[in-house]
């Protein structure tokens, strides 16, 4: 024979195994409807009223998980993770089960696992504005961000990321948001004292796209704490705190700062975010403290931490995004008058154009290697301007240019003079912020060049030799 001889048929009872076994599947997974049906109505047991027992070793044992239900639930956490599972789930109505365990569970474990078993789910479109609509479920919710849990808190997070990063659903969560006050309370407070890091790094996502999302929610954040009393809660208990978002927003950055620079770059970006209406700047400099905070924070970290002069020049592409909302906040308070004398008397000018120049610089290698990769791709060929290789490098350019403008605009003689001293507005570096300055910032360039003359009138001369625009403003 040219081959083996074919198996047998299956008996009856064979078939009928196997056609049971594959009515038992979940979709196309492996997982079995009956197993999970065990697990549901395992949850629904827990939380039943009629179950529990009064007294505190009732309550006792409310507070933890049945070791093997934990593994099962676990389980059912990991499967909710693949599309099938979690459209049977929801078919099932799974999210009331889970809504009655939030409801009534003091389990801190139990009450994490059925937040990051909705998180899973939320992550499909269909499943999410199912989830969504629910107004209880949504009140549910964000109940848990008055949790003291921190791990209910982070799952309780990632899910209002999800929730809030879906077009369809993002107003109504914003909506609910709202008309909770006390979630930017709760909110504030994780920020200010936790020491969760990836807990930080989610609330802060979460505080951002909010941000992002609805400019009036931000206007009433950012008034909140700022004009407002204590109120009630002043009369109930002296030690209740008033939370002021920018103070909690630079305790968690600070936290962040040496353990998570992505979380950093979210907070960076949430102060961005801020220096876009007028309140939120004066938030961050009508307090002295704040301010001062604020700049002192942000100034060491572009002059003592980011894109320093042993660094290679390609740590600016891991590194563009969050100097572009750090140059961003330190030209905003820069610009502000509220700001002005302590920013003169702090001498701040030189090493500002020191970071700025730098970053300039390598950028200008960063654009480089963009465009010899494009040059060595026929496809890429077609692309003129190296800076649209990176949207982000653009950005940080400009933000960088219009900064650095302004501090050219407020130097002094003295202060050049001295800025020639300690290399600061060397040849080289000058002809670099030329370079990018122009011909945007020509008034500025112009006026620097005059006070140049004054100070050393060979250099402003080779300079005007190197940039032509500027030889008839001699």
């Amino acid at each position: 024979m040219d081959r083996n001889p074919s198996p047998p048929p299956p008996s009856r009872d064979e078939k009928e195994h196997e056609e049971t076994a594959g009515g038992d599947c979940i979709g196309s997974t492996v997982y079995s409807k009956h197993w999970l049906f065990g697990v549901l109505s395992g949850l629904i047991q827990i939380v039943r009223p009629q179950n529990t027992k009064s007294g505190s070793d009732d309550e006792e044992q409310q507070m933890e998980l049945d070791e093997e239900m934990e593994n099962e639930i676990c389980r059912v956490w990991d499967m909710s993770m693949d599309e099938d599972v979690a459209l049977f789930l929801q078919e099932f109505k799974a999210p009331d089960i889970f809504m009655g365990v939030l409801a009534r569970s003091k389990c801190p474990r139990l009450r994490e696992i059925c937040v990051g078993i909705l998180g899973n789910m939320a992550c499909f479109q269909e499943i999410c504005v199912s989830i969504s609509s629910d107004k209880n479920l949504g009140q549910v919710l964000l109940h848990c961000l008055y949790d003291s849990d921190p791990p209910t808190l982070l799952e309780t997070s990632r899910l209002l990321l999800t929730c809030l990063s879906q077009t369809e659903v993002a107003s109504v969560w914003v909506e609910r948001i709202r008309e909770q006050p006390a979630i930017y309370d709760s909110i504030c407070f994780i920020m200010s004292s936790s020491t969760n890091v990836d807990l930080l790094v989610k609330v802060g996502e979460v505080v951002d796209k909010l941000f992002d999302l609805d400019e009036k929610l931000m206007l009433e954040w950012i008034r909140n704490g700022v004009a407002q009393p204590l109120g009630q809660l002043q009369e109930d208990s002296e030690e209740q705190p008033v939370f002021r978002i920018v103070p909690c927003v630079l305790e968690a950055a600070k936290q962040l700062r040496s353990e998570n620079p992505e979380g950093l770059d979210v907070y960076m970006h949430i102060l961005q975010l801020l220096t876009t209406v007028d309140d939120g700047i004066q938030a961050i400099v009508q307090c002295p403290d704040t301010g001062k905070d604020t700049w002192t924070l942000l100034f060491d970290l572009v002059c003592h931490e980011f894109c320093q002069f042993d660094d290679p020049p390609i740590i600016l592409q891991e590194q563009k995004t969050v100097l572009a909302s750090i140059f961003s906040v330190l030209s905003a308070i820069y610009a502000s008058q509220a700001d002005q004398e302590h920013l003169k008397t702090e001498k701040v000018d030189l090493p500002l154009i020191d970071s700025l120049i730098r970053v300039l610089q390598n950028m200008e290698d960063c654009q480089k290697k963009l465009e010899n990769s494009a040059e060595s791709n026929q496809e890429e060929n077609k692309k003129s301007d190296p800076t649209q290789y990176d949207f982000h490098l653009k950005i940080l350019k400009d933000i960088s240019c219009e900064f650095l403008s302004n501090i050219f605009q407020a130097l002094t003689k003295e202060t050049v003079a001295q800025g020639l001293k300690e290399g600061q507005l060397s040849k080289q570096k000058c002809s670099s912020a030329f370079q990018n300055l122009l011909p945007f910032y020509s008034p500025v360039v112009e006026d620097f060049i005059k006070i140049l003359h004054e100070v050393d009138n060979v250099l402003a001369d080779d300079l005007q030799e190197s940039f032509p625009t500027l030889k008839d403003q001699a």
